[in-house]
């Protein structure tokens, strides 16, 4: 990767990461629009009448931001990691890496086609849940800002995950032992509130805690945390991580051999 010729690859990098998903949509959107349906169906039938987390807020409402997010975010990680490793694995990287891209394009185009797909899951996600739930919207400036920030943060981490990950067996273990169990247990299908001190305290220390609760306050104005401290908590994890990929890509780190 070069520094001259700014934006001269970018677009077309960008168009192969969006033409990549799109063209296999059916697994890459509706899938995980269908399995976040199935959480609320079935968490929604069983503890409708017996959990009630925020006042005047139905389970099931409470239930439909953290999946619509957790959608996003799974997706956003899943789309720049798997083209990543895909790439390093059958060879082709090497078209990629030739093009005069500076750092800051490389990372780019993977990380915003990334929060695309997140944002189109997580929209699919929300339009369907509508016609099972009554849901508010009290600051939607909110939801959007968490929005893009929850992709991006995971997008960027897709990305690290592929230039670490040397074959599918490590990308997988990174998102099954670091990627799900965070997004699972940031209150997706809970409030803090209701856990343990301790637990409540290890909670503080999730990141994608605060991008779901940061999230949840958007559409009903309630939240465990002050959204403003989870939206900083979301910027400086955001700046960690976009500082680390590029100090990786600058580099070469094992995309150059």
């Amino acid at each position: 990767m070069k520094h001259d010729e700014p934006g001269s690859g970018f677009g077309t990098l960008l168009y192969k990461e969006l033409l990549r998903f799109w063209k296999v949509s059916f697994q890459t959107i509706a899938a995980p629009i269908l399995t976040a349906m199935l959480y609320l169906l079935i968490f929604g039938h069983v503890l409708e009448e017996h959990v009630q987390v925020y006042e005047n807020v139905s389970y099931t409402a409470f239930l439909v931001p953290g999946l619509v997010m957790m959608s996003m975010l799974q997706n956003a990680f899943a789309n720049s990691s798997s083209s990543l490793i895909q790439s390093k694995v059958t060879g082709n990287l090497v078209f990629v890496l030739l093009p005069p891209l500076s750092y800051l394009e490389f990372y780019g185009g993977y990380v915003i086609a990334a929060m695309i797909r997140g944002l189109i899951v997580g929209l699919g996600v929300l339009l369907v849940s509508i016609g099972f739930v009554d849901l508010r919207l009290e600051h939607p400036l909110w939801v959007i800002l968490f929005a893009l920030g929850g992709t991006a943060i995971l997008g960027t981490l897709g990305v690290i995950a592929g230039i670490w990950a040397d074959k599918f067996d490590q990308l997988a273990a990174f998102q099954n032992f670091i990627v799900m169990p965070l997004t699972f247990l940031a209150g997706v299908f809970y409030s803090i509130h209701s856990l343990p001190a301790f637990w409540q305290d290890l909670s503080h220390l999730n990141p994608f805690f605060y991008m779901i609760d940061g999230f949840r306050y958007g559409f009903f104005g309630i939240s465990d945390v002050d959204p403003r401290l989870s939206f900083a908590v979301v910027l400086l994890f955001n700046t960690a991580l976009t500082a680390t990929t590029l100090a990786l890509l600058k580099r070469g780190y094992k995309l150059r051999h």
